[in-house]
C-alpha cells in the first residue's frame, strides 16, 4: 500500500513539473507569415517555316518566310532550302521528322540532307529512320532556350547525272518536314527514345 502512495506521488510530481514547463512555454510565442508568390510559366512554342524561294531554289529577298515552296528540278542545281525551327516558348527539348522523297536523285556528299543535319547538331532516334532530336556535342539531347532558332538543313543538290526519267520519277514526291517540342522539366534522365514514346505516343515518324 504504501508502495502504491509512493509511485502516485511520483507520478503527479511528474504531471506538476510538466504542467509548469509547459505554462512556461506558453509565454514564449512568436509570430510570423510566408507568403508564396507564383509565376506560371510560358507553354512550350515553336513555329516551323522555310525562306520563300523561286522555282529553281533562290531566296526571295525581303519576302517573308513561308511553309511550302515549289521547285522545278534540273540536273546538277542547288536549291535553297532551309527548314527552321524557332523556340518561343520555355525550355524544351526539340524533335523532327524529315521523310526525303528525291533521295534517289539527291547529290551524294556532304551536301546531302543527312549530312546536312548532321552537321547542325541533329541526331537519329535509336529506332526510326526518320525521327531526329537536337543534341550538341556527346549529349543525346540538348535543352534548348526561348528564342532560339534550328535550322534543320540548308540547302539540296540535285546529282549532275539525274536524267528525265529520274527527275519524271519523283515529280510528285515531297521533302516533309514537321516539328515537336516538349518541356524538359521531367524528362533530364531520359533517353530520347524514352521521351518521344512518353510525349508523343500517338506518332509513328
Amino acid at each position: 500500500m504504501k508502495k502504491s502512495k509512493v509511485l502516485l506521488t511520483l507520478a503527479c510530481a511528474v504531471l506538476l513539473v510538466a504542467a509548469s514547463v509547459m505554462g512556461t512555454l506558453a509565454y514564449l510565442t512568436d509570430e510570423d507569415k510566408v507568403e508564396n508568390s507564383f509565376t506560371v510559366g510560358d507553354a512550350v512554342a515553336i513555329t516551323l517555316d522555310e525562306a520563300k524561294t523561286d522555282e529553281l531554289g533562290v531566296a526571295v529577298e525581303g519576302a517573308d518566310r513561308v511553309q511550302a515552296n515549289t521547285y522545278k528540278l534540273m540536273p546538277g542545281h542547288n536549291y535553297t532550302k532551309d527548314p527552321t525551327v524557332h523556340v518561343t516558348g520555355e525550355d524544351c527539348y526539340v524533335f523532327v521528322t524529315v521523310s526525303n522523297g528525291i533521295s534517289d536523285i539527291e547529290a551524294e556528299g556532304n551536301s546531302t540532307i543527312a549530312a546536312q543535319m548532321t552537321a547542325k547538331g541533329w541526331k537519329a532516334v535509336e529506332g526510326y529512320e526518320s525521327l531526329y532530336i537536337y543534341a550538341t556535342g556527346e549529349d543525346d539531347k540538348t535543352a534548348v532556350s526561348k528564342t532560339t532558332d534550328l535550322i534543320v538543313f540548308s540547302s539540296f543538290t540535285v546529282k549532275d547525272d539525274a536524267d528525265h526519267d529520274s527527275l519524271e520519277a519523283v515529280k510528285d514526291a515531297r521533302i516533309t518536314i514537321n516539328a515537336y517540342a516538349v518541356q524538359t522539366d521531367g524528362f533530364e534522365g531520359k533517353t530520347a527514345l524514352e521521351i518521344w514514346n512518353t510525349a508523343f505516343p500517338a506518332q509513328n515518324p
